[in-house]
């Protein structure tokens, strides 16, 4: 199955691999949909008012609300361009959240109810979320976005994770789901919404069945599997791809956008926790422990590893993680979706903008200013850089020079 609909030309026609992951992280997703904003608003600067994300992007990641976040920028509408641009992307959050995430009006019972619910069933049927989802993204499947799409979600059946894979589309029919459904399956966080099933059946007849939960419990930071189905492609001598050298991680252009975390406020402790049991694992002091460990495992070790091999290969320049560990009380959650928690993600985000790059200490595992640019001001410089590589391919093209 062939993409005729991309409007990003091949790699192989400048110099670089471009990369754009967006973490998992519920209504903290507006954390990324600000600095976003922020990025496609610099892109417009450089290339016009008409410039998208997805124009620059050889890949595009995301897990969970980070899925969504990356179906939003890269799914066509009837022009061939994104449905959503940058910006609209928050306004959706302020809008849909609070009815995706109701809110109980007696806090005093909040934690009670909390607590039966996880012993219950989900603390959301996703009905609404589920019918946006499909409202906004039609019929469209996985082989109609504009660039290369990276979703991960997690197989309940089978115990291992599903990744919905542009690339792996092309080879494996089953996988050309439609895109809606590969949303309400890697936002389905246990405890939180439902599991989702579905089938799709290939060219032959056959069908496949999915049985697919949060892709956070597969890989809550996408950053890394999004390199792994590239350097897949180089490998396998795919033509879209030109050949890279082992340690040249520098014609990698890396842009991974966090969610926030509340590192700084969370209470476990290893003596606490020996006396846990199942519902304190599930919910204990207004957190839910066992998803917490889980997803700051995955992220933090995507991170560790790549910062890791940009910085020993010279090319940290490439790499530019965006990430705030030191969130606190209810903008922390991933469910609080009132307008005033709304509206200080939203500050976080811009906040974060001014903060100076930081990158993991390869010793102490921990999030650290390293220099003296902010993350606005890479970004800027992040925004040149791609720009000047859409302008070269172009003009391979343009010269038949590819």
């Amino acid at each position: 199955m062939e993409r005729n609909n991309s409007i990003v030309l091949p790699p192989s026609y400048g110099k670089m691999i471009t990369i754009l992951s967006i973490d998992g992280g519920g209504i903290r997703g507006l954390i990324p949909a600000t600095i976003l904003n922020f990025l496609e608003s610099e892109l417009q600067k450089l290339d016009g008012e008409d410039a998208r994300i997805a124009d620059y992007f050889d890949v595009v990641a995301g897990t969970s609300t980070g899925g969504l976040v990356t179906a939003m920028l890269t799914t066509p509408n009837k022009d061939n361009r994104p449905l959503f641009s940058a910006k609209d992307i928050s306004d959706f959050y302020m809008t849909h959240c609070p009815k995706i995430f109701p809110q109980k009006k007696f806090p005093l019972f909040r934690y009670t109810r909390k607590i039966i619910k996880a012993l219950a069933g989900p603390k959301y049927d996703g009905k609404y979320l589920h019918g946006l989802i499909r409202q906004k993204l039609g019929d469209k499947k996985m082989h109609q976005t504009l660039t290369n799409v990276v979703i991960p979600t997690f197989d309940i059946k089978n115990l291992q994770p599903t990744v919905f894979s542009s690339f792996r589309v092309r080879h494996n029919p089953c996988y050309d789901a439609l895109l809606s459904d590969v949303c309400i399956g890697t936002s389905a966080a246990p405890t939180f919404l439902p599991a989702h099933y579905f089938e799709t059946k290939d060219e032959f007849g056959q069908t496949r069945e999915f049985n697919l939960i949060d892709g956070g419990m597969a890989a809550n930071n996408p950053t890394l599997l999004a390199v792994c189905e590239v350097t897949n492609q180089i490998k396998k001598a795919n033509p879209d791809f030109f050949p890279v050298k082992p340690v040249d991680y520098g014609r990698f252009l890396v842009i991974s956008l966090g969610t926030g975390t509340s590192k700084a406020e969370l209470k476990y402790n290893a003596h606490t926790a020996a006396k846990w049991g199942l519902l304190n694992w599930l919910t204990s002091g207004g957190t839910t422990p066992i998803i917490n460990v889980f997803s700051q495992a995955s992220a933090d070790m995507v991170d560790l590893h790549l910062s890791g091999v940009f910085q020993s290969l010279h090319s940290e320049d490439y790499y530019l993680r965006i990430q705030d560990d030191t969130l606190h009380g209810t903008v922390s959650s991933v469910d609080v979706a009132t307008k005033k928690n709304l509206a200080r993600l939203v500050t976080v985000g811009e906040g974060l903008l001014k903060e100076r790059v930081s990158r993991v200490n390869l010793d102490s595992g921990r999030f650290e200013a390293s220099n003296n640019e902010t993350n606005e001001e890479a970004l800027r410089r992040v925004a040149k850089l791609l720009s000047e590589e859409k302008r070269l391919r172009q003009e391979t093209l343009n010269n038949g020079l590819a």
